[in-house]
Protein backbone atom coordinates (compact mmCIF):
# COMPACT_ATOMS: atom_id res chain seq x y z
CA UNK A 1 0.00 0.00 0.00
CA UNK A 2 1.45 3.36 -1.09
CA UNK A 3 0.95 5.72 1.84
CA UNK A 4 2.51 8.63 -0.07
CA UNK A 5 -0.54 8.96 -2.30
CA UNK A 6 -2.60 9.96 0.76
CA UNK A 7 -0.33 12.88 1.70
CA UNK A 8 -2.07 15.50 -0.53
CA UNK A 9 -5.53 14.59 0.80
CA UNK A 10 -4.23 14.65 4.36
CA UNK A 11 -2.91 18.17 3.83
CA UNK A 12 -6.23 19.18 2.24
CA UNK A 13 -8.08 17.78 5.25
CA UNK A 14 -5.85 19.88 7.50
CA UNK A 15 -6.87 22.90 5.43
CA UNK A 16 -10.51 22.07 6.11
CA UNK A 17 -9.84 21.56 9.82
CA UNK A 18 -8.13 24.96 10.07
CA UNK A 19 -11.13 26.58 8.39
CA UNK A 20 -13.61 24.87 10.70
CA UNK A 21 -11.60 25.88 13.78
CA UNK A 22 -11.41 29.40 12.41
CA UNK A 23 -15.22 29.56 12.26
CA UNK A 24 -15.43 28.37 15.89
CA UNK A 25 -12.99 31.04 17.07
CA UNK A 26 -14.91 33.63 15.04
CA UNK A 27 -18.07 32.71 16.97
CA UNK A 28 -16.07 33.30 20.16
CA UNK A 29 -14.95 36.73 18.93
CA UNK A 30 -11.29 35.68 18.61
CA UNK A 31 -10.80 37.09 15.10
CA UNK A 32 -7.02 37.22 15.51
CA UNK A 33 -6.83 33.45 16.00
CA UNK A 34 -9.32 32.96 13.16
CA UNK A 35 -6.99 34.89 10.84
CA UNK A 36 -3.99 32.82 11.90
CA UNK A 37 -5.97 29.68 11.12
CA UNK A 38 -6.92 31.14 7.74
CA UNK A 39 -3.22 31.69 7.00
CA UNK A 40 -2.50 28.10 8.05
CA UNK A 41 -5.26 26.90 5.73
CA UNK A 42 -3.72 28.92 2.88
CA UNK A 43 -0.35 27.27 3.50
CA UNK A 44 -2.03 23.84 3.41
CA UNK A 45 -3.86 24.81 0.22
CA UNK A 46 -0.53 25.57 -1.42
CA UNK A 47 1.22 22.43 -0.26
CA UNK A 48 -1.58 19.98 -1.09
CA UNK A 49 -1.29 20.90 -4.76
CA UNK A 50 2.50 21.02 -4.57
CA UNK A 51 2.68 17.57 -2.97
CA UNK A 52 0.18 16.15 -5.48
CA UNK A 53 2.39 17.30 -8.36
CA UNK A 54 5.57 16.15 -6.62
CA UNK A 55 4.22 12.68 -5.81
CA UNK A 56 2.04 12.43 -8.92
CA UNK A 57 -0.83 11.64 -6.57
CA UNK A 58 -3.74 13.20 -8.41
CA UNK A 59 -7.25 11.84 -7.83
CA UNK A 60 -10.84 12.87 -8.50
CA UNK A 61 -11.53 12.53 -4.77
CA UNK A 62 -8.68 14.92 -4.00
CA UNK A 63 -10.02 17.46 -6.47
CA UNK A 64 -13.48 17.46 -4.90
CA UNK A 65 -12.09 17.43 -1.35
CA UNK A 66 -9.95 20.46 -2.18
CA UNK A 67 -13.00 22.45 -3.27
CA UNK A 68 -14.97 21.45 -0.18
CA UNK A 69 -12.10 22.45 2.09
CA UNK A 70 -11.59 25.75 0.27
CA UNK A 71 -15.25 26.68 0.61
CA UNK A 72 -14.99 26.31 4.39
CA UNK A 73 -11.61 28.01 4.83
CA UNK A 74 -11.92 30.66 2.12
CA UNK A 75 -15.69 30.99 1.74
CA UNK A 76 -17.45 30.46 5.05
CA UNK A 77 -14.64 31.67 7.33
CA UNK A 78 -14.15 35.15 5.80
CA UNK A 79 -17.93 35.58 5.51
CA UNK A 80 -18.35 34.80 9.22
CA UNK A 81 -15.46 37.10 10.15
CA UNK A 82 -17.10 39.99 8.30
CA UNK A 83 -20.47 39.10 9.86
CA UNK A 84 -18.94 39.03 13.33
CA UNK A 85 -17.26 42.39 12.84
CA UNK A 86 -20.58 43.95 11.81
CA UNK A 87 -22.30 42.50 14.88
CA UNK A 88 -19.50 43.80 17.12
CA UNK A 89 -20.00 47.23 15.56
CA UNK A 90 -23.65 47.20 16.56
CA UNK A 91 -24.90 46.57 13.03
CA UNK A 92 -27.78 44.09 12.99
CA UNK A 93 -30.63 43.11 10.71
CA UNK A 94 -30.32 42.32 7.01
CA UNK A 95 -27.09 44.28 6.51
CA UNK A 96 -25.20 42.08 8.98
CA UNK A 97 -25.90 39.00 6.83
CA UNK A 98 -24.77 40.45 3.49
CA UNK A 99 -21.22 39.04 3.96
CA UNK A 100 -22.64 35.52 3.66
CA UNK A 101 -22.77 36.19 -0.07
CA UNK A 102 -19.01 35.55 -0.05
CA UNK A 103 -19.59 31.93 0.99
CA UNK A 104 -22.21 31.37 -1.72
CA UNK A 105 -20.18 32.92 -4.52
CA UNK A 106 -17.02 31.14 -3.35
CA UNK A 107 -18.86 27.84 -3.82
CA UNK A 108 -19.95 28.91 -7.31
CA UNK A 109 -16.41 30.01 -8.17
CA UNK A 110 -14.93 26.70 -6.99
CA UNK A 111 -17.52 24.69 -8.93
CA UNK A 112 -16.77 26.69 -12.08
CA UNK A 113 -13.03 26.23 -11.60
CA UNK A 114 -13.41 22.44 -11.45
CA UNK A 115 -15.07 22.29 -14.88
CA UNK A 116 -13.38 25.25 -16.63
CA UNK A 117 -10.44 24.09 -18.74
CA UNK A 118 -9.39 27.69 -19.45
CA UNK A 119 -7.87 28.13 -15.98
CA UNK A 120 -4.92 25.77 -16.28
CA UNK A 121 -2.29 28.56 -16.05
CA UNK A 122 -4.13 31.62 -14.77
CA UNK A 123 -7.48 32.30 -13.13
CA UNK A 124 -10.69 33.77 -14.43
CA UNK A 125 -12.06 35.74 -11.53
CA UNK A 126 -10.59 36.26 -8.09
CA UNK A 127 -9.31 33.06 -6.46
CA UNK A 128 -11.03 32.16 -3.19
CA UNK A 129 -7.81 32.15 -1.07
CA UNK A 130 -6.97 35.67 -2.27
CA UNK A 131 -10.50 36.85 -1.45
CA UNK A 132 -10.39 35.29 2.02
CA UNK A 133 -6.95 36.62 2.89
CA UNK A 134 -8.01 40.11 1.79
CA UNK A 135 -10.96 39.93 4.20
CA UNK A 136 -8.93 38.45 7.04
CA UNK A 137 -6.01 40.84 6.68
CA UNK A 138 -8.39 43.82 6.50
CA UNK A 139 -9.88 42.93 9.89
CA UNK A 140 -6.53 42.04 11.46
CA UNK A 141 -4.91 45.23 10.14
CA UNK A 142 -7.80 47.29 11.46
CA UNK A 143 -7.29 45.79 14.92
CA UNK A 144 -3.50 46.25 14.92
CA UNK A 145 -2.95 49.35 12.83
CA UNK A 146 -3.98 52.95 12.40
CA UNK A 147 -7.03 53.97 14.43
CA UNK A 148 -8.76 55.60 11.44
CA UNK A 149 -8.47 52.29 9.60
CA UNK A 150 -10.25 50.52 12.46
CA UNK A 151 -12.99 53.14 12.57
CA UNK A 152 -13.59 52.64 8.85
CA UNK A 153 -14.82 49.08 9.45
CA UNK A 154 -17.52 50.32 11.80
CA UNK A 155 -19.09 52.17 8.88
CA UNK A 156 -22.42 50.58 7.90
CA UNK A 157 -21.44 50.41 4.24
CA UNK A 158 -17.78 49.36 4.00
CA UNK A 159 -18.01 45.64 4.78
CA UNK A 160 -21.32 45.00 2.94
CA UNK A 161 -20.07 46.79 -0.19
CA UNK A 162 -16.71 44.99 -0.02
CA UNK A 163 -18.55 41.66 0.34
CA UNK A 164 -20.63 42.27 -2.78
CA UNK A 165 -17.64 43.47 -4.84
CA UNK A 166 -15.51 40.49 -3.82
CA UNK A 167 -18.36 38.06 -4.54
CA UNK A 168 -18.78 39.49 -8.05
CA UNK A 169 -15.02 39.43 -8.67
CA UNK A 170 -14.87 35.73 -7.80
CA UNK A 171 -17.37 34.78 -10.52
CA UNK A 172 -16.24 37.39 -13.04
CA UNK A 173 -14.44 36.69 -16.31
CA UNK A 174 -11.58 39.02 -15.41
CA UNK A 175 -8.22 37.25 -16.00
CA UNK A 176 -6.18 37.04 -12.80
CA UNK A 177 -2.60 35.83 -13.14
CA UNK A 178 -1.38 33.07 -10.85
CA UNK A 179 2.06 33.12 -9.23
CA UNK A 180 3.11 29.85 -10.84
CA UNK A 181 6.03 30.56 -13.17
CA UNK A 182 5.96 28.52 -16.37
CA UNK A 183 8.65 28.38 -19.01
CA UNK A 184 7.74 30.54 -21.99
CA UNK A 185 4.68 32.07 -20.30
CA UNK A 186 3.85 35.61 -21.40
CA UNK A 187 2.77 36.35 -17.82
CA UNK A 188 6.18 35.67 -16.25
CA UNK A 189 7.19 39.32 -16.61
CA UNK A 190 3.91 40.41 -15.01
CA UNK A 191 4.54 38.03 -12.12
CA UNK A 192 8.04 39.47 -11.62
CA UNK A 193 6.65 43.02 -11.58
CA UNK A 194 4.05 42.03 -9.00
CA UNK A 195 6.57 40.26 -6.74
CA UNK A 196 8.83 43.30 -6.94
CA UNK A 197 5.89 45.44 -5.85
CA UNK A 198 5.24 43.08 -2.91
CA UNK A 199 8.88 43.46 -1.86
CA UNK A 200 8.56 47.25 -2.07
CA UNK A 201 5.37 47.19 0.02
CA UNK A 202 7.06 44.92 2.57
CA UNK A 203 10.08 47.21 2.88
CA UNK A 204 7.88 50.31 3.22
CA UNK A 205 5.78 48.57 5.89
CA UNK A 206 8.86 47.60 7.89
CA UNK A 207 10.38 51.09 7.60
CA UNK A 208 7.14 52.73 8.74
CA UNK A 209 6.81 50.10 11.50
CA UNK A 210 3.28 49.21 10.47
CA UNK A 211 1.77 45.86 11.45
CA UNK A 212 2.82 42.98 9.15
CA UNK A 213 -0.80 42.31 8.14
CA UNK A 214 -0.70 45.45 6.00
CA UNK A 215 1.75 43.63 3.72
CA UNK A 216 -0.92 41.00 3.03
CA UNK A 217 -3.74 43.51 2.70
CA UNK A 218 -1.92 46.02 0.50
CA UNK A 219 -0.34 43.32 -1.69
CA UNK A 220 -3.71 41.69 -2.36
CA UNK A 221 -5.35 45.07 -2.97
CA UNK A 222 -2.65 45.88 -5.53
CA UNK A 223 -3.04 42.41 -7.05
CA UNK A 224 -6.78 42.93 -7.59
CA UNK A 225 -6.41 46.47 -8.95
CA UNK A 226 -3.45 45.47 -11.13
CA UNK A 227 -5.44 42.70 -12.80
CA UNK A 228 -8.46 44.92 -13.36
CA UNK A 229 -6.32 47.67 -14.90
CA UNK A 230 -4.43 45.14 -17.02
CA UNK A 231 -7.74 43.79 -18.35
CA UNK A 232 -9.01 47.30 -19.17
CA UNK A 233 -5.71 48.15 -20.88
CA UNK A 234 -5.86 44.93 -22.94
CA UNK A 235 -9.46 45.59 -23.98
CA UNK A 236 -8.52 49.11 -25.04
CA UNK A 237 -5.71 47.80 -27.26
CA UNK A 238 -8.05 45.21 -28.80
CA UNK A 239 -10.64 47.88 -29.61
CA UNK A 240 -7.97 50.07 -31.23
CA UNK A 241 -6.80 47.17 -33.38
CA UNK A 242 -10.35 46.64 -34.63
Amino acid sequence: MNLFKHIPNTITSTNLLCGALGVIFTFRGALDIAFYLMLAAAVCDFFDGFSARLLNAYSSVGKELDSLADNISFGLLPAMMFHRRLIEGGITGFVAYIPLIICVFAAIRLAKFNVDERQSENFLGLATPACALWCGSLIYAADHGVMSFAMMLHDTHIIPIASIVLALLMVSEIPMFSLKFKKGSSYNRVRIYFLAMVVAVSIATLILKINWSYIVFLSLTCYILFNILLTLFTLRIVKKDK
